[in-house]
C-alpha cells in the first residue's frame, strides 16, 4: 500500500538529508508507530505519505515512492487526498471554519459531493469519533482532545485508505490522549483502515501498534515488531527500560503485563533516604485569582505560590486553566477578582515588557516568539531587548547546554517541532530571567532530549531561579519536579510532592508508579536506586 524505494530527500538549502535512502514498505491494515529523536525525519517520512514532500516544500528528491500504486512525484497532495488523511500536531492549524458539523463538510464540499453523501458521512464519522453531541459547537469552545478527534473526523470524511498522524497527542492530558489512541484502534480493527501515526511519547501507544520505525538522521534503523524494535531501541519507555533492567522477558508492553513480571521477580525496595530541597525565598503568588474565558469560568479561587530554588509543576486535564494561569502569572491576562505579586508587589498596571526582565515565559507554540532569520540572531535579539549586551559566548554556552550549537545558523522556521521546542527556550532563558513560566516544555521531546532539559532545569533551580512548568508529561514531571499542583475545573484539587499527587492518582501516576504501586517509586531512576 506504502512503498518506498531508496528515497533521498533535502528540503530546500538543506546540506543533510532529511530523509537517506529509506525503504519501507506499510501494508494495507496495518498500524504503524514512528519514532525517533527530534530532526530524527519523522515528520518528513510522514510528510511524504500525502505529497507534501516534495510538492509543498521543494527540495531535491532521489528515489520512488507509491501510495497504492501511484507515484507521490506524478500526483499533488490534492490528487492524494483522496487516498490519505492527514492530521497535523496541532488541529487548530488545519481547521477552516467555525463549527464542527461545517468543518467535516469542508473538503467534501471542495470535491462536489452531493448533499446526499455529505450528510451520510458526516453522521457516520461523528459516531465513529463518538463526538455527535458536539456537532454545532464552535471549534473554539472545544477541549484539546475534542478538537484532536473532530480533525480525524474530518479526515475520514472523504474515505481515506490511509490515515496519517503526526504527534496526535502531544498536547493531551493522559486520559483523552487514551481516548484518542482507543478511537484510532476501533478504526483500524473496524475498518481495516491503514494507519501510520508518529509519536515522542512511546508510553501511551506502543500497546496499540502492529509494527513500530525507528529513525536516526534520516534513515530507517530498525523497522519491526513493537518488543523487536524496543528491545534494540537506544531510548524506551520507562516500562521497558525496568524490563530491560530485570531482563524480563518477553518484554512488557502494558502494565499489566509488567505486573506479572515483576511479581516472578519478587521485588524488596531498598531503603531509600527521603530528597531534601531547600527553598529561598517567595518568588510569585497567585491570591484568590478569578478568570473567565468566554464567559465561563477558567480560574476561581487559585493560590500558587513560586520560591526560588524550587521547580513547580501544574498539571490537570485539557480545559483545567492551567494556561490561563501562566497567562496571568505572566501580566498577559487580568483577573476578574484576586491578584498576582511578583517578590511581594503586585503586577497590576506593570507593563508586560518590564516584567518579561524578571518572568520568562515560554509559550506552548514556539512559532510565538521565534522570527529572526537564525537560532543565534534569536538569542542576540533578546540579550539586546532586555538592555544586555549581546554576549558571543553567552549565547553559545545557552546553545551548548541545549543542544543546539549545531543549529545556530538555522532558520527556526526550519527546525524540526522538538528542535524549535527548545529553540523558544533557549531564546528566553539566554537572558537569565529569575523566574521560568514554561507551558508544554516536552512537546515534540524524546525522552534523551527530556532528560537533558530536566537536568538544565535543575540546574536552574539550583541556582535559585524559580520555574514553573505546566505539562501533561507525567514522567517528565518525575524527573525534575519538587512540587506539584493539579487543578481540576479551575481549582486547586491537590497540592504536594509528586509522590504524594503521583502517587495516589489513577490518571496522573507514571509509568513506574503503576508498576510498582506500593513502592512509592515513580521513575527509573527511583528502580534503580531502590534495588
Amino acid at each position: 500500500m506504502i512503498d518506498f524505494q531508496q528515497v533521498c530527500y533535502y528540503y530546500p538549502q538543506a546540506t543533510a538529508p532529511a530523509l537517506d535512502r529509506c525503504t519501507l514498505q506499510i501494508a494495507e491494515g496495518e498500524f504503524v508507530l514512528v519514532c525517533g529523536a527530534s530532526g530524527s525525519g519523522k515528520s518528513s517520512l510522514l510528510r511524504a505519505i500525502n505529497g507534501l514532500i516534495p510538492h509543498f516544500h521543494g527540495g531535491t528528491w532521489q528515489g520512488q515512492l507509491k501510495v497504492c500504486g501511484r507515484d507521490t512525484r506524478r500526483n499533488s497532495p490534492r490528487d492524494l487526498a483522496e487516498l490519505v488523511g492527514f492530521v497535523f500536531q496541532d488541529p487548530d492549524a488545519q481547521f477552516v471554519v467555525e463549527i464542527v458539523e461545517d468543518e467535516l463538510a469542508f473538503a467534501m464540499e471542495n470535491a462536489g459531493l452531493p448533499q446526499a453523501i455529505m450528510r451520510r458521512r458526516i453522521e457516520e464519522a461523528l459516531d465513529q469519533l463518538e463526538i455527535a453531541h458536539l456537532r454545532h459547537r464552535s471549534l473554539t469552545s472545544l477541549s484539546g482532545g475534542e478538537r484532536q478527534r473532530v480533525a480525524i473526523a474530518a479526515a475520514l470524511t472523504v474515505q481515506p485508505q490511509i490515515l496519517v498522524l503526526d504527534e496526535p497527542t502531544s498536547q493531551l492530558d493522559p486520559h483523552t490522549a487514551e481516548e484518542v489512541l482507543t478511537a484510532l484502534q476501533k478504526l483500524n480493527a473496524d475498518l481495516g483502515l491503514t494507519i501510520v501515526l508518529s509519536e515522542h511519547r512511546l508510553e501511551r501507544v506502543v500497546q496499540y501498534v502492529d509494527r513500530i520505525i525507528w529513525m536516526h538522521a534520516g534513515k530507517i534503523g530498525l523497522a519491526d515488531t513493537p518488543q523487536v524494535v524496543l528491545a534494540q531501541m537506544p531510548f524506551a519507555p520507562p516500562l521497558v527500560e525496568v524490563a530491560r533492567h530485570f531482563n524480563w522477558q518477553p518484554l512488557p508492553l502494558t502494565i499489566k503485563q509488567g505486573r506479572a513480571a515483576a511479581r516472578q521477580q519478587l521485588i524488596t525496595p531498598q531503603a531509600q533516604p527521603k530528597p531534601v530541597t531547600t527553598v529561598g525565598p517567595e518568588l510569585l503568588r497567585s491570591e484568590a485569582l478569578d478568570a473567565s474565558y468566554a464567559d465561563q469560568p477558567a480560574l476561581q479561587g487559585v493560590n500558587v505560590r513560586l520560591y526560588a530554588g524550587e521547580i513547580v509543576a501544574i498539571m490537570g486535564r485539557n480545559g483545567s486553566g492551567k494556561t490561563t494561569l501562566l497567562r496571568h502569572l505572566v501580566g498577559l491576562q487580568q483577573p476578574i477578582r484576586g491578584r498576582v505579586l511578583l517578590q511581594q508587589q503586585p503586577i497590576t498596571n506593570r507593563p508586560v515588557e518590564q516584567l518579561a526582565q524578571q518572568i520568562g515565559f515560554v509559550p506552548q507554540n514556539p512559532s510565538d516568539i521565534l522570527f529572526h532569520p537564525s537560532l543565534e540572531q534569536e538569542l542576540a535579539w533578546t540579550l539586546t531587548n532586555h538592555g544586555q549586551a549581546a554576549d558571543p559566548a553567552q549565547i553559545e554556552q545557552t546553545l551548548q547546554r541545549l543542544n543546539l550549537l549545531h543549529l545556530r545558523e538555522r532558520h527556526p522556521r526550519d527546525l524540526s517541532g522538538g528542535e524549535a521546542q527548545r529553540a523558544a527556550f533557549a531564546a528566553i532563558v539566554v537572558a537569565r530571567p529569575q523566574i521560568l513560566l514554561l507551558d508544554e516544555p516536552t512537546r515534540g521531546l524524546d525522552y534523551a532530549a527530556k532528560q537533558q532539559l530536566a537536568n538544565f532545569l535543575q540546574s536552574l533551580a539550583s541556582e535559585q531561579h524559580g520555574i514553573i512548568v505546566v505539562t501533561h508529561d507525567v514522567e517528565f514531571v518525575a524527573l525534575c519536579a519538587q512540587r506539584v499542583v493539579l487543578l481540576g475545573e479551575g481549582e486547586v484539587v491537590v497540592e504536594g510532592t509528586p509522590q504524594v499527587v503521583l502517587g495516589d492518582s489513577l490518571l496522573f501516576s507514571t509509568q513506574v508508579g503503576k508498576l510498582f504501586p506500593k513502592f512509592g517509586w515513580l521513575s527509573v531512576a527511583d528502580v534503580l536506586a531502590g534495588t
